[in-house]
């Protein structure tokens, strides 16, 4: 039995055309000059188009906390 609204195979690669992955683009940050992931806050510094987003000391603190807290519970 054939489907009615059958897609061509050449229908189907044309859509499936923009499913092609891209590699990611990096630039500079403005302030600590790391690479980073562009439209994203730098991860060595915590700035954002210039401005600072992210405290990463508390960060920091945050991760290590956790991890003694695992270390003890094990």
């Amino acid at each position: 039995m054939v489907v009615r609204m059958r897609s061509t195979k050449s229908h189907t690669k044309n859509r499936r055309s923009h499913h092609a992955l891209e590699s990611t683009s990096f630039s500079q940050c403005e302030n600590c000059k790391a690479l980073k992931r562009r439209h994203i806050v730098c991860t060595s510094c915590g700035f954002y188009r210039g401005k600072k987003v992210m405290d990463l000391v508390k960060k920091t603190e945050k991760k290590q906390k956790k991890a003694k807290a695992a270390q003890a519970k094990s």
